[in-house]
């Protein structure tokens, strides 16, 4: 391991990765809360513009479009130039192109902006905890990304509250919820300046003396706050390449030798989750609407359901530490099985409910565990771009299933919607149980001991300690 690795590793939790912690998930919660409203704007837009089943899809499929294209670039550009400079660019973005969705007036122009805001949104999602996780030690690695990944829930329920309260008010008043999650942003992209590129990354581009800079001032700051930190530990690993390979060839490096089976069940995992995430929370208001409730009696009961995400995705983040991150994915997969099938076969309201909220729960306990995983499986290499890859393939289901579900509610009903659902949780958590790898207790380097180190451009490697 090398000597900046090593000294990352010993580093307790410290007010700076808590402030890490605050800074990345703020951005999830702003995504979440932008991508979540679309489903109370939706039943609006669809009166007003009188819009059919397809195209009301097609609107909710808009934003995972943008992020199927922001989170494959994203982590090819964040691998090859810097995670920091990437997550900036993404941030302005998905800011600028959502306030300006707030002044649309057909659903042409609207579907655009959308697009074009889910290029930053996915961007975003993909670069942050590649990012972030790169700081942290293995002690406590799987508890911080997964409740990184928490703040998404934030998001979903304050979207839930905007779309209660300030939707229905009048007809435009969705151009005002559509401003109010966009605004925010722009605090975030001013804190987020002072943030420090990777130091893992910097060490996989050859640049040994900025990381070693990045790593002394976190090691000061730590000092300063009366922590005395522990002897440097040193083991056998090998050498870290230098990659100065071109983002095509690092892309292409997922599909090489013992990575590629690791790729292939990161990626069914996140089509499985993410295809039914967004189907479930994208349609639910409507899909209760549907059901003979009022619009307002369903937003009411959307909150509950969106609240159900806060402990679903904070329970997983402390199963993360205490069985593993595979263990917890596998678990809440199979609740999230459970419930679908349970609104598969519901009939009254009250059971359609509480399924829904079980639901919930459960496929936010697997995003824990799925955000704490993904980064840990690649190496720091390629990691950017493992992380960026999966999502955009995910995001792949986002996109159809908001459609699909536009059009198989009309033929199959509710029972066919979650019928599917639940054959593609099955998927998923198939594809984790049988080929995932164990990661809990493990430093990054460790994990991907067995992996295919990057081809590289040069002789050029680090050296690193051994004793």
């Amino acid at each position: 391991m090398s000597d900046i690795t090593a000294r990352l590793e010993r580093l307790p939790f410290s007010r700076f990765h808590f402030k890490l912690l605050v800074m990345g998930g703020l951005g999830f919660t702003f995504e979440a809360m932008d991508a979540a409203i679309v489903a109370f704007i939706l039943p609006v837009i669809r009166v007003q513009w009188e819009l059919t089943s397809f195209q009301t899809g097609l609107l909710a499929s808009s934003t995972y479009i943008g992020f199927l294209i922001g989170a494959l670039f994203a982590g090819m550009l964040g691998d090859r130039f810097g995670r920091r400079v990437v997550m900036m660019w993404a941030l302005t973005i998905f800011c600028s192109m959502s306030l300006a969705n707030a002044f649309v007036t057909d659903w042409h122009t609207f579907f655009l902006f959308r697009s074009l805001a889910g290029i930053g949104m996915g961007a975003e999602g993909a670069i942050i905890a590649p990012f972030l996780a790169e700081f942290v030690s293995n002690r406590y690695r799987g508890s911080f990304t997964g409740a990184l990944a928490g703040f998404f829930s934030f998001g979903f329920v304050l979207a839930a509250l905007i779309g209660y309260f300030l939707v229905p008010l009048s007809d435009n008043a969705w151009r005002f919820a559509l401003a109010l999650t966009a605004v925010p942003v722009i605090t975030l992209l001013w804190w987020r300046k002072s943030l420090f590129e990777s130091p893992r990354w910097l060490i996989s581009r050859g640049r040994h003396e900025e990381a070693e800079k990045v790593v002394s001032y976190i090691e000061a700051q730590v000092v300063r706050s009366g922590v005395e930190l522990p002897p440097v530990e040193q083991t056998h690993v090998k050498a870290i390449p230098v990659n100065n390979n071109g983002m095509l060839k690092t892309l292409k490096l997922l599909w090489t030798g013992p990575l590629a089976r690791t790729t292939a069940m990161i990626w069914c995992l996140w089509l499985s989750i993410t295809f039914c995430s967004y189907a479930f929370f994208t349609w639910i208001p409507g899909l209760l609407v549907q059901q003979g409730m009022t619009i307002s009696k369903s937003f009411s009961f959307s909150i509950l359901i969106y609240l159900a995400q806060i402990p679903g995705y904070y329970s997983a983040a402390w199963f993360n530490e205490k069985i593993g991150r595979k263990a917890t994915i596998v678990s809440y997969l199979f609740l999230a099985c459970a419930a679908a099938l349970l609104l598969a076969f519901a009939t009254g309201n009250n059971v359609i409910v509480m399924a829904s909220i079980l639901l919930s729960f459960a496929m936010n306990g697997v995003n824990a565990g799925q955000y704490a995983y993904t980064p840990e499986v690649f190496p720091t290499e390629v990691r950017a771009t493992g992380m960026g890859a999966a999502s955009a393939f995910g995001r792949i289901g986002a996109i159809a299933s908001p459609m699909l579900v536009g059009w198989l509610y009309p033929i199959f009903g509710f029972g066919g919607v979650f019928a599917m659902t639940t054959g593609m949780l099955l998927m998923g958590a198939l594809a984790v149980l049988l080929f995932g790898v164990r990661t809990q207790g493990r430093t990054l380097e460790d994990i991907n001991e067995q992996t295919p180190e990057p081809p590289v451009s040069s002789d050029m490697t680090l050296k690193t300690d051994r004793r």
